[in-house]
């Protein structure tokens, strides 16, 4: 069996060839020594043997044939002085009686009288067929085995071992001759060691010392290439050797090289590189993904998916890094998306592929992903269906403006016509008119395409509780048949220069929903008050419009100003509060919005004007000066 490197008797051995050599040169007397012995004792052994085996079947047959007297009167005493007194010879070391099931009836060391057989091979012995049997013990030495008949009947069995050291007694002159010659060869070959290693050992300790510099500093080759002062092996190692260092050189430049070529290929390149253990934790990564997580490198590193992810995103690719930690395969262009984490609020799109990573021969170590943020693609794609929408409802629009703009006329001329009939009453003549207005209002509606092609008016002073007041007054049926209490707090009755027509419209698409999320009755409450931003600290107008109706889920908030979206199925366009967005905006205006589907539910739209946001600046006034000639 060889034996490992890091055997204790390693630390023995010498350190140096010339050592070495010497030590080698000892060990190979010896095995040279022991291979001489053993063909002289195998020789000589054959015949002691064949003379020890007569002798010792002789002296088992004798135990055995006299001690059958004992056994049968039961005499232990008599057997017991029986086995010593076959100790006698000197060619015997143990000499003893047993029975068929291995208990010892007489031994010649009277200590294992009453005692069990225990090696191996007498214990087999102890099975049929009784007969005489040379058997060899597991310590190695012989050992002969007789049957005791009594009658015909075996009734115990006569052991007999042999001194060895007999044998060793007559061998003893081959092995002193031997042990001589021995030390004169070992003398021999060990001055002739010493004067063959300095030969050897020289350029080999020159290597050596390379060698060991090339450790210490591996950029460092000053000392490179080694002097070949041999024309033998040693000459050719060390020719061999500066190759090597030239091979290794050229290959650790190119190395250096490639890594540095992936390093920053790994950093510099626009796209997101990972790499995941079985645990699915970061093991590496680039500043790039990094910057798409909004997390630092070191945030990422040894931290779980779960962490970085949102948790639908994070289990999805968990799913998918086990499926090629498992069969080694790729995944490409999986679609992933949700909110990260440190960073709610915001909707992200990834486009990942994940490819196993090998080293060497054994199986999948880590799994890589390329990560790819879609998401402000994903945002062009839905702004471009947006503005398609957009624009086959322009079109539409303006067609059907196109088509309802004469009618439209010819109601506004009957109405001129009706509020000037004698026959009306006053009461008559003020309905008449608002509803002039109105329908002028309509009229400037289709002219502008329903929002998607406005044609500019003049800003003027409005008051805005008086367009709430029309407001109310259209919507004046549904509020009595939805039994709904309406509640104003004007304070002042503040006056904004906007766009009146426009106010009226934004105020109405606010009051219609107000309205439409009460379908149980409720009270609706407006409000007017001067305020200022709290952020820049303009002055202007904050106006209220509250309900108490279903209120809206937190998804459904964010969406409602977004072009389209609607929740009333097929009773809603989905423009309403899109359109309201814009007029604020056109205004200068923000509108904020809260809401609460649990008791009691609720919404409550804030829309604050600055003043005088659309009013133009004051041309300053120059000065006239006088000069005199």
């Amino acid at each position: 069996m060889a034996r490992s490197s890091s055997h204790p008797l390693t630390r023995f051995l010498p350190r140096t060839i010339r050592g070495q050599l010497i030590v080698g040169t000892i060990l190979l007397q010896l095995l040279l020594l022991t291979i001489f012995l053993a063909l002289m004792l195998q020789r000589q052994s054959v015949e002691f043997r064949l003379r020890d085996q007569q002798r010792l079947a002789g002296q088992v047959l004798l135990l055995a044939e006299v001690s059958q007297h004992s056994i049968e009167a039961n005499e232990p005493t008599a057997l017991e002085n029986l086995v010593k007194a076959v100790r006698v010879s000197a060619a015997i070391r143990f000499a003893k009686i047993t029975d068929l099931q291995g208990f010892t009836l007489a031994h010649s060391d009277t200590i294992l009288n009453g005692t069990y057989l225990r090696d191996k091979t007498e214990i087999a012995a102890l099975k049929p067929p009784y007969q005489l049997k040379l058997i060899q013990r597991d310590d190695g030495s012989y050992e002969a085995v007789a049957p005791v008949m009594i009658d015909g009947q075996t009734v115990a069995l006569a052991w007999v071992t042999p001194d060895t050291l007999v044998l060793g007694h007559q061998i003893r002159p081959f092995i002193q001759t031997s042990l001589l010659y021995a030390l004169f060869a070992l003398l021999t070959n060990s001055l002739l060691a010493i004067l063959l290693a300095r030969t050897v050992t020289q350029p080999l300790r020159r290597l050596l010392l390379g060698m060991q510099q090339l450790v210490r500093d591996p950029e460092r080759h000053g000392a490179f290439p080694l002097p070949v002062t041999t024309i033998n092996e040693a000459g050719e190692l060390t020719a061999g050797f500066n190759t090597m260092v030239r091979e290794l050189e050229e290959q650790r430049a190119g190395l250096n090289d490639t890594l540095a070529l992936l390093d920053s290929m790994l950093a510099n390149a626009p796209i997101g590189f990972a790499f995941f253990d079985r645990e699915y934790h970061y093991v590496r990564l680039n500043q790039f993904l990094a910057d798409i997580n909004e997390l630092s490198i070191n945030r990422h590193l040894g931290r779980p998916l779960t962490a970085v992810f949102p948790e639908a995103a994070a289990r999805s690719m968990m799913q998918i890094i086990g499926e090629v930690f498992e069969t080694g395969e790729a995944a490409r262009d999986v679609d992933l998306s949700g909110e990260l984490p440190h960073a709610p609020g915001m909707h992200h799109h990834w486009l990942m592929s994940f490819y196993p990573v090998r080293t060497g021969q054994e199986p999948v170590r880590w799994v890589g992903a390329v990560v790819v943020e879609t998401t402000q693609r994903r945002q062009a794609e839905e702004a471009l269906r947006k503005t398609e929408k957009l624009a086959a409802a322009g079109r539409l629009a303006a067609s059907i403006a196109h088509e309802i703009n004469n009618p439209l006329e010819a109601v506004t001329n009957l109405l001129y016509l009706l509020r000037h009939h004698p026959s009306l009453d006053g009461e008559a003549q003020e309905f008449a008119e608002l509803a002039q207005r109105e329908l002028l209002r309509v009229s400037q509606i289709t002219q502008q395409t329903l929002r998607f092609y406005r044609q500019s008016t003049q800003p003027i002073d409005s008051n805005i509780g008086e367009l709430l007041d029309s407001v109310l007054l259209l919507h004046q049926g549904r509020i009595h048949s939805a039994q709904l209490d309406v509640m104003r707090k004007y304070r002042g009755l503040p006056e904004l220069y906007a766009f009146s027509g426009e106010l009226r419209q934004l105020f109405a698409n606010l009051v219609g929903n107000a309205l439409d999320a009460m379908n149980q009755g409720g009270r609706l409450t407006l409000a007017v008050r001067e305020s200022r931003h709290w952020k820049d600290g303009r002055h202007g107008v904050r106006v209220f419009v509250a309900d108490t109706g279903s209120g809206m889920s937190e998804q459904v908030r964010h969406r409602i100003f977004e072009a389209f979206y609607t929740t009333k199925d097929a009773t809603g366009t989905g423009l309403g509060l899109w359109v309201s967005a814009e007029i604020v905006e056109k205004h200068h205006g923000s509108i904020s919005v809260r809401s609460r589907t649990a008791a009691p539910s609720g919404t409550v739209f804030m829309v604050f004007f600055p003043h005088d946001a659309l009013r133009p600046a004051p041309v300053p006034e120059l000065e006239s000066a006088n000069y005199s000639a």
